[in-house]
């Protein structure tokens, strides 16, 4: 008999800590005793590694700690927690899932712990060591452990598939199971598509015109996208009730107004601040829907966390199919913002966020993400829904399991930009000329005001520019700082930001007004006049779309240098419009750009890196211009493949119907689940949203 392969077993992150102890216990000690210095904290993954390469400083027996099994631990570690003398690690050796250490640096004894274990070591950092043991932890992992899901990372994100496969599986062995598909026929032999949705609409509403019409039915569909009224808006429609959407024909916008017990909010006010009139809201919303419907909706699709609550609200009122698309969940954004959440409570309301974002992830019956990484991250980053799969707010609740990546109701679809706006700056027909001279007061009118400040000398350099909200996270600010510390990069380009307000008086935004007051000092600090130009946030949507073929023109670049991006629509655009792109590696532009061939990713933390890769673009550019072209021509390329509003709407029609179906003829509208959240609503959210001060008037 032929000699057949031993079976191994991976070993665990305990026994790989073990056998490390046992191999290089003077290094380990060495290493562990370097955490423990540094107190009680948190230490993040570049701390760890960092530290890591200070205690083996050439020497060739700690060079094995660094070849060991310990090192591949710590490459997989998303965080440390440091309490002397313990210090416990949250180990991630691949996407979804995770285990957890604590280690005694002074008995160098190690033992596994348990998620709940773990983040009650986590609360200890913000409250000491608790007696209390009663604390409400969410688990919704027993609602689902008999929900049949994928297990490989590769198949997350792609959950119509596995469901269609395994589902019909089951229906077709099993005869009994086909009279609930006779009933779904039944009751949707007929039966007008009408749906609530606030983006996208364009392109969805063609889409539904297209099949209603290859399916020889006489409907016409009706789309509403509910929104906030604000009665004092002057100069825009925010407070018309109801408005038509331009450039379609059944799709409207539908605004209703904040109310509390005090009368209608009749200003705007933060995002930040929403929370105790979103369940008024949602029951006005009801009211105003099925009065302009005559009807329920068939399909609720939510934007945003504040959204994606109330369509929860709505959906659970109404028992329809509801779709959640985050576009960004705050949690990834402000590191540590979970367990130090009553530092940023005053500012930012996350409690109230966290536990909206978790309730609607849950109650949704699918949700949407742009990218992978939105879900999952990468090998070395955690995706934003993946951090909700554990995490602690001291003294408010303990998640033990949130969110579970592999849950099949987690669908890719990537958007477009609006092809009729932005298009290559190669298609000369086609381009709005007549803008052009707009678009050159806007670049180099010497005139300083709350447009535009900041000149540009040199007029033949190429224009590297970027687009985006003055916010901390998009990082514009310090896009300016990396651009003002590489004379290279100065010499070769002038910069060109378009984001938010000049003046800081007109901003009602705490983090816009930080990052106002950061751009006038840097634009002074590093001498920037003559090569560096600041315009305000426009809104002119075809100048726009022309300012991003103009800046092509020059054959400069366009640079989104965000902290974490979710997706990166203006990387699209650029990108549309035929710009050679750099955008940030942390969140969904890393999968929109292949590094090297359709454009370039940088990393924000890393500015000086940045800097120089840009200004060795275009250097090798002005060598040889036909470099240019290449990543021109490849981003375009890039774009057609899977970037698209058609490609987007398709999908997305698909998934509704594909997901109203089987939620129909299974038992997929997880109704424990949903009153599991009811209960949690009301035991916890209400509490929170009613603890954030109204806005006022005033």
């Amino acid at each position: 008999m032929a000699n057949r392969p031993k079976l191994t077993r991976a070993l665990s992150v305990r026994e790989r800590v073990e056998d490390t102890l046992d191999a290089h216990r003077n290094e380990l000690v060495a290493l562990l005793s370097r955490y423990v210095d540094q107190g009680k904290s948190i230490l993040q993954p570049h701390d760890l590694l960092d530290e890591l390469d200070k205690v083996i400083s050439g020497d060739e027996a700690k060079q094995k700690l660094k070849d060991g099994p310990f090192s591949e631990v710590l490459k997989s570690t998303q965080e440390a927690i440091v309490l002397p003398p313990y210090v416990a690690i949250a180990v991630r050796p691949r996407p979804g899932v995770w285990e957890y250490v604590r280690v005694n640096v002074y008995e160098l004894s190690v033992e596994e712990l348990t998620v709940s274990e773990y983040l009650c070591f986590k609360e200890e950092l913000v409250d000491g060591k608790s007696n209390n043991k009663f604390v409400l932890e969410l688990d919704f992992e027993p609602f689902n452990a008999s929900f049949p899901r994928p297990t490989r990372s590769s198949s997350i994100g792609n959950g119509v598939q596995f469901l269609n496969r395994h589902l019909s599986s089951v229906m077709f062995r099993n005869k009994d199971s086909l009279e609930p598909l006779l009933d779904f026929l039944r009751a949707h032999k007929y039966k007008g598509h009408i749906v609530y949705i606030l983006d996208q609409v364009r392109a969805l509403e063609n889409e539904m015109l297209h099949r209603i019409q290859r399916q020889g039915l006489d409907i016409a569909p009706r789309i509403l996208i509910v929104t906030r009224l604000i009665p004092d808006s002057k100069g825009t429609t925010c407070n018309q009730r109801l408005e038509r959407v331009s450039g379609t024909e059944h799709t409207h916008i539908l605004r209703v107004p904040f109310r509390s017990e005090k009368g209608i909010l009749r200003k705007w006010i933060s995002r930040f601040d929403v929370w105790p009139y979103l369940e008024t809201f949602a029951e006005d919303a009801a009211s105003e829907l099925t009065a302009e419907l005559q009807g329920y909706p068939d399909f609720i699709i939510g934007n945003y966390s504040d959204g994606n609550l109330v369509a929860s609200l709505l959906a659970y009122k109404m028992g329809v199919t509801q779709c959640t698309i985050a576009h960004a969940l705050e949690k990834t954004k402000y590191p540590e913002s979970d367990i130090y959440w009553k530092k940023f409570e005053d500012k930012y309301h996350f409690s109230s966020q966290f536990t909206a974002d978790l309730i609607a992830m849950n109650n949704a019956d699918f949700i949407i993400t742009s990218t992978y990484q939105e879900i999952a991250g990468t090998k070395n980053t955690v995706g934003q829904y993946e951090s909700h799969s554990s995490f602690t707010l001291p003294g408010q609740y303990r998640v033990v399991h949130g969110i579970d990546v592999f849950d099949p109701k987690f669908n890719i679809v990537s958007p477009g930009a609006d092809m009729a706006i932005y298009f290559p700056y190669s298609e000369k027909t086609k381009r709005l000329t007549s803008l052009h001279g707009s678009i050159e007061e806007l670049l180099y009118d010497p005139v300083q005001n709350d447009v535009h400040i900041g000149t540009l000398d040199d007029r033949s350099k190429p224009l590297l520019f970027s687009m985006a909200r003055l916010d901390r996270v998009k990082n514009i600010s310090g896009l300016v700082e990396c651009y003002a510390k590489n004379p290279k990069l100065r010499d070769l380009v002038n910069l060109v930001v378009v984001a938010g307000y000049i003046d800081v008086k007109k901003s009602k935004d705490r983090e816009e007004i930080e990052e106002i007051e950061k751009m006038h000092g840097l634009l002074k600090e590093y001498k920037l006049n003559g090569q560096f130009r600041w315009i305000s946030a426009q809104n002119n949507r075809a100048r726009n779309g022309e300012l991003y073929r103009y800046i092509a023109d020059t054959r400069g670049a366009f640079v989104q240098p965000a902290l974490y991006e979710a997706f990166g629509l203006t990387v699209v655009e650029a990108m549309t419009c035929g710009l050679p792109t750099f955008a940030t590696c942390h969140g969904g532009p890393a999968e929109i750009i292949e590094h090297g061939k359709s454009g370039f990713h940088i990393d924000p933390y890393h500015p000086e890196q940045a800097g120089a890769l840009m200004a060795d673009f275009f250097e090798r550019c002005k060598e040889d211009p036909s470099y240019w072209s290449t990543f021109s021509d490849a981003g375009l390329k890039r774009i057609y493949e899977r970037y698209t509003w058609k490609i987007y709407s398709e999908r997305l029609m698909t998934l509704a119907g594909v997901y109203g179906f089987w939620k129909y003829v299974s038992k997929l509208e997880r109704r424990e689940t949903r009153r599991y959240l009811e209960m949690f609503y009301i035991l916890k959210f209400r509490d929170l949203a009613s603890s954030v001060p109204p806005a006022s008037d005033e």
